[in-house]
């Protein structure tokens, strides 16, 4: 995923999830906000009880490959903060990505 499709400044992050509109299932936690630039954007967030830096810097690289899967970022409406859950961890790829577009889908209501 492209570095302008990505929310990286903390004040972003915070202003994203000021706003309060998210969706959640065991795995995701998914805020959303009008996009803010041209395009739409997506921050991900990765707590350290779910590991060292290693293992926490290779969920975000799975996570930044779903979302470069799932979303249009010219023709998505909005911005999205992604906040991973720990039972991601002990799943398949595929049965994360699944659970991530549903997530994804139900934001977009």
């Amino acid at each position: 995923m492209k570095k302008i499709y990505r929310v990286r400044k903390n004040e972003e992050f915070s202003r994203i999830i000021a706003l309060k509109r998210s969706v959640a299932n065991a795995f995701f936690v998914v805020y959303t906000a009008p996009r803010s630039k041209d395009n739409a954007r997506v921050g991900i967030s990765v707590s350290k009880k779910l590991g060292n830096a290693v293992q926490r810097n290779r969920i975000k690289r799975q996570v930044r490959e779903m979302a470069r899967a799932l979303i249009d970022f010219e023709s998505y409406p909005k911005d999205l903060i992604i906040i991973v859950r720990k039972p991601f961890v002990n799943r398949a790829f595929s049965d994360n990505k699944n659970d991530l577009e549903i997530a994804i889908k139900k934001a977009i209501i």
